[in-house]
């Protein structure tokens, strides 16, 4: 059996091991959320700087279709003077002018000529519509910060770099990104370009390439990506709130499972669910306790007794469980284990012994059970067993329900059964009840044989038990002798009596039962025979 201490340890170890076990799990499915979120962010990320985008971009169109229909001739103080009115007006532009042949005219910044203005300009991305794109171009150049021109027609701006540096958000990055219409070519135009596979940088989506996290979107009115990035280890340390929040929920869902399993397994293996079984299983063992004439002394019957050990190795008393077997719906099982137990290890005895009987318990649940004689029935002619060699016995509490208990008897009884009330004595007796239930024999409970040799008032009531059963012709089996004094004082009784106890015999296994009954025989057929050899039929 185990003890307390070695189903809390039992307890212990398992919400250790399944807390450790829920906090690599909680880690693991932190991280993956982490990720989650870091690429979700990323997300959004990389359409804040799209959007931006777009914006920015659809203003600089509408400013240089505004510029091409100037009224001002070309390059005049007049037109630098209207660009500059237009400059001012804008949220995202740094300057406007005019160029041609990549050589820039004049300025809003520059006016009409500069140390510049020798200099001529490539475009870094070129466009069917003639949209063409130069980066860094030195007059408008701030600091360190990358500046964006686009040309349409003669006219050009020049983006604030500053409005796209407003948007930094470390340890994120981004870069803002366009392709060539002839040479295919992407160039960045805005960020930090990241060293991956142009297809991360050109199609919308999210990526996971070596050690970096990336989301990219594009617009569909432009020619423009924008890819926001992020390492994992920082995508893991901005989330570090949702990793460690998985390990603690891990670890105590982990120890509250280690604490409710041993519970749910101790339920399991409770005596009913063992119990359950062990009868799937027929697990159950019977074993068969003698009943003798105490005239003679000789073994006259039997009565099958079911006994059972739980999964631990211990033996759980009837009184146990059938008790919860009744009360759980399925002691009717124990019932026909018995009694297929019982013609299985006597049916040959029962045969060759017309006048040997064995007796089995029923239950109320059997006296109630419409089923129960057509498949006793059944299994008495599958062994080729006569009613007569089956005896019945009905605790006393269990014919209660009178009518119930009356109807079943009278139906066993006329299937040549011997029914006898057991445990008689311990609740219900009158002669009207006893009388009323026209059973073959009473057997009077073991209270009463423990009280012989007493000054118990118990000891007072035997000779009006037997009284009672000799006027009601009842057969009388006296239960639980257990010493010599109680056998003698059942046996000076004037009436026939069976008696079954611990002095007689203890409940034994068939084979052990059957070694009994052929040494009984052989010791009669020894005292059958007369000293010249002549042998007498016995009385």
């Amino acid at each position: 059996m185990r003890t307390v201490f070695q189903r809390v340890l039992v307890t212990l170890l398992s919400m250790l091991a399944l807390a450790a076990s829920g906090l690599v799990c909680g880690y693991l499915l932190g991280r993956s959320v982490s990720l989650g979120q870091a690429e979700a962010r990323l997300d959004g990320y990389a359409n804040r700087i799209l959007l931006e985008s777009v914006t920015s971009t659809a203003e600089s169109r509408s400013m240089l279709a505004t510029m091409n229909a100037s009224p001002y001739r070309f390059c005049s103080d007049a037109e630098i003077e209207y660009f500059r009115q237009l400059i001012y007006q804008s949220q995202f532009l740094k300057a406007a002018g005019r160029m041609r042949g990549g050589r820039i005219m004049c300025s809003t910044t520059t006016g009409h000529a500069s140390k510049y203005e020798d200099a001529r300009y490539v475009p870094s991305i070129s466009r069917p519509d003639g949209t063409r794109v130069y980066r860094n171009m030195p007059p408008f150049r701030v600091d360190d910060e990358s500046v964006v021109s686009i040309q349409i027609g003669d006219s050009f701006i020049v983006f604030n770099p500053y409005n796209m540096a407003s948007l930094a958000s470390p340890p994120m990055h981004y870069a803002l990104t366009a392709m060539d219409s002839t040479t295919r070519q992407i160039s960045s135009l805005v960020g930090e370009t990241p060293e991956v596979q142009s297809v991360v940088l050109t199609k919308a989506g999210r990526y996971h390439a070596g050690n970096t996290l990336f989301a990219t979107r594009c617009a569909n009115e432009y020619a423009t990506c924008t890819t926001a990035f992020i390492s994992v280890p920082d995508a893991f340390a901005t989330t570090r709130g949702y990793e460690t929040g998985f390990m603690v929920l891990g670890s105590i869902s982990g120890a509250m499972c280690g604490l409710l399993l041993p519970l749910l397994y101790n339920r399991n293996r409770s005596v009913e669910q063992q119990l359950i079984r062990a009868l799937r299983a027929d697990a159950l063992a019977v074993l068969y306790q003698p009943i003798v004439d105490l005239a003679t002394g000789n073994i006259v019957g039997a009565e099958a007794l079911v006994r059972w050990t739980d999964e631990y190795h211990n033996a759980v008393t009837p009184e146990v469980f059938v008790q919860i077997a009744e009360a759980r719906g399925f002691v009717g099982d124990i019932t026909r284990l018995v009694l297929r137990h019982t013609l299985r290890d006597f049916g040959p005895t029962l045969r060759a012994r017309p006048a040997f009987r064995v007796n089995v318990n029923i239950a109320a649940a059997d006296l109630a059970d419409s089923t129960f004689i057509p498949n006793l029935d059944e299994a008495l002619i599958d062994a080729e067993v006569s009613p007569r060699n089956l005896g019945i016995e009905i605790t006393e509490s269990y014919t209660a329900r009178q009518q119930v208990a009356r109807n079943t008897i009278l139906r066993l009884r006329q299937r040549g059964h011997y029914v006898a009330i057991d445990d008689f004595g311990t609740g219900y007796s009158s002669l009207a009840y006893l009388h009323d239930l026209s059973v073959d024999a009473i057997k009077i409970d073991k209270a009463f044989t423990k009280a012989i040799g007493t000054d118990s008032v118990t000891v007072s009531i035997l000779p009006q038990i037997l009284t009672m059963a000799e006027a009601l012709k009842l057969r009388v089996v006296v239960e639980g002798i257990e010493t010599q004094a109680q056998a003698d004082y059942f046996a000076a009784s004037s009436h026939y009596i069976h008696a079954q106890g611990w002095h007689f015999g203890r409940p034994v296994p068939a084979r052990a039962f059957l070694q009994l009954l052929d040494e009984e025989e052989e010791r009669q057929s020894k005292q059958e025979e007369v000293p010249n050899g002549v042998t007498v039929a016995a009385f």
